[in-house]
């Protein structure tokens, strides 16, 4: 089934902020440790948004990568050209629509990574494929994303306040059949990783902050539960009770967010 979905960029920054605000674990260092990226890499960053990987691995590499950041939103490369030019960094964004033919030619990249994005592709062999075709021989895939078990709480959390269902995640609901067996079929070598990190939230106003970020109004995904203005705001009064329930309960709010990283080899 095809999803038409597109995160409004305010709801990705909020969701980025809370993560480093009240998480355990940096998924940076994790990503950092996991890829290595060396001095002297041809680096693509499919979905960069903002940026935050492709800058990731400029410090990393002290500015002696090539990276090029690919994004279909013309705000979020704003953004990151705005930071590009501040901090003086040479990564070159340009506007990549992961649906259609990557504009780079065939053996150019050593590494091509997509945190939170590609997995949204609507044909997911048509995609990995064109990122198996711009990578060199022995060039790497990375690809991380929800795994199912993630951020239970939340989901447990709106179900209480609900008594409704859930409606499928793209994300987490494909990573690991749909897009993990995709990549396996694709590249000669595939490894899933894994990464937790507990955010710990000691009031319920950063978790509502969290909670609204991920149901706004404009997330095709959430309709199910919600039908214009005032539907919303009578979910979100309900599961900000069931919040501040659990919260007098337990003293805090805790939610795991667990991320799969797909890595693969051509």
């Amino acid at each position: 089934m095809k999803i038409d979905y597109q995160e409004p960029s305010k709801d990705l920054l909020m969701r980025i902020d809370i993560h480093e605000k009240y998480g355990s674990a940096n998924i940076d260092v994790w990503t950092n440790e996991l890829l290595k990226p060396q001095a002297g890499m041809n680096i693509l960053d499919v979905g960069c948004g903002a940026g935050k990987l492709s800058f990731l691995f400029n410090e990393y590499t002290k500015g002696e990568a090539k990276i090029t950041g690919g994004d279909f939103s013309e705000e979020l490369l704003e953004k990151a050209r705005e930071k590009n030019k501040k901090i003086g960094a040479n990564i070159d964004f340009q506007f990549l629509d992961f649906n259609q033919p990557f504009n780079f030619a065939d053996n150019t990249f050593d590494l091509c990574t997509s945190a939170f994005a590609i997995y949204y592709a609507s044909d997911l062999d048509f995609t990995f494929g064109e990122a198996h075709r711009v990578l060199n021989s022995g060039g790497r895939l990375f690809v991380s994303g929800p795994l199912p078990e993630n951020k239970q709480m939340f989901y447990d959390v709106i179900k209480e306040a609900t008594g409704a269902a859930i409606p499928p995640m793209p994300g987490s609901s494909r990573f690991k059949g749909d897009i993990f067996n995709t990549i396996s079929k694709i590249f000669a070598k595939t490894e899933l990783h894994k990464f937790e990190n507990h955010l710990t939230f000691p009031e319920v106003a950063p978790f509502m902050d969290y909670v609204r970020a991920s149901l706004g109004e404009d997330r095709k995904l959430w309709t199910s539960m919600f039908n214009g203005a005032d539907e919303y705001e009578a979910l979100i009064g309900k599961i900000e009770a069931v919040a501040k329930k659990w919260l007098d309960r337990d003293g805090k709010l805790v939610m795991t967010k667990v991320v799969g990283g797909i890595l693969a080899t051509k």
